[in-house]
């Protein structure tokens, strides 16, 4: 049939409409990878010229992409799994519904200290089955690294801090710097100077995003950076204990004015420390979080805050892994999913000063 051959035949053959073919063909808008396979298989044996030559270069991909077919199967790795507060929760439930809907399941995966000091995989996991991993909260360098080893498609949702190293593999962030930048200048616009970090700045890339940003708020508006007013301890130390914030801040020469904390759980532990030692928010001293976790709303006095957008994360998720999936040896991408600053009763009325 040769250059005879239309997209509107390969479809007819198929049962599926001329657009998915077209989709498929190009590598545009989101097709499963098992469709894609399906049509490329069928382009190949009608002989269809132009996905004939625009394959033939890299027949690697392409057999890559048969060879994943029959494999069905999408594993959460995952060190601590995402809580009911977590924004993890909502980016899971938006990535299996879309991964649902073209014919994948999600496995999860609760990978052990074991496994990260031994570079191992989990005893029980079936590696024949799998077409790709997503990484949630998962951030040790070297077992990541070993991970992108296995030349199995991988996506990486936040990751071990990137400044001086990367990861062969594509990776998914909520945006940190612009919104952090501009949540601590509105609060140097208000008037405050005496801005608390609270929160392990090396935990991850996003902690250490949001470091940055403060840093540079800080910066900019000719404010030295007092470490000795910060609550900056590693991430093993019991951050979710009020009496361990407490005693961290009574060690403080001076109260700060406002505890800028690296999340919502972190903030919640910080106001009931500061309750605890009698200080009235806003009254006394303003804090703020980053997630917008459902406590955000609950707690009193309200918390104002940095949203994610979860949903839109776990979509893209699936969207990044499925495409890695039918594409190999694409070149590997950096998302950032835009987040918003919410203002609420914790730093009183900033809003109206921005």
């Amino acid at each position: 049939m040769g250059n005879r051959v239309t997209l509107q035949e390969i479809a007819d053959a198929l049962g599926m409409s001329r657009n998915t073919v077209s989709r498929a063909l190009n590598n545009s808008g989101s097709v499963s990878a098992d469709t894609r396979n399906k049509i490329c298989q069928m382009a190949t044996a009608m002989g269809y010229k132009q996905f004939t030559t625009i394959e033939s270069a890299p027949a690697q991909t392409t057999s890559a992409s048969f060879a994943s077919k029959d494999k069905m199967e999408i594993a959460l790795f995952t060190h601590s799994f995402p809580g009911a507060s977590h924004s993890g929760t909502k980016l899971l439930e938006a990535f299996q519904n879309k991964i649902d809907s073209l014919g994948y399941k999600l496995s999860i995966n609760i990978i052990k200290d074991y496994e990260i000091e031994n570079l191992c995989f989990p005893s029980n996991i079936n590696l024949d089955n799998i077409a790709g991993i997503l990484c949630i909260e998962l951030f040790s360098m070297e077992y990541s690294r070993f991970l992108c080893s296995q030349n199995i498609p991988i996506l990486f949702v936040d990751t071990p801090i990137m400044q001086k190293s990367s990861l062969m593999a594509d990776t998914l962030y909520m945006e940190n710097l612009s919104s952090v930048y501009r949540l601590i200048s509105s609060l140097i616009h208000a008037g405050k100077r005496n801005i608390s970090f609270v929160g392990d700045r090396f935990h991850c890339q996003s902690f250490n995003e949001r470091w940055q940003a403060y840093v540079l708020a800080l910066a900019d508006n000719g404010i030295a950076v007092r470490t000795d007013l910060c609550i900056l301890d590693d991430d093993s130390s019991p951050y979710f204990d009020p009496d361990f914030i407490a005693e961290k801040i009574r060690s403080f020469k001076a109260l700060p004015e406002v505890f800028f904390c690296a999340n919502d759980f972190l903030a919640t532990s910080t106001m009931k420390a500061l309750k605890q030692m009698g200080k009235s928010i806003p009254g006394d001293v303003l804090v703020c979080g980053f997630d917008n976790s459902p406590e955000a709303t609950i707690i009193e006095p309200s918390l104002t805050t940095v949203k994610i957008h979860s949903s839109s994360m776990g979509y893209t998720a699936a969207d990044l892994l499925l495409a890695r999936i039918a594409n190999p040896s694409m070149p590997y991408k950096k998302t950032y999913i835009e987040t918003d600053v919410i203002y609420r009763q914790s730093t009183g009325p900033i809003e109206n000063e921005q």
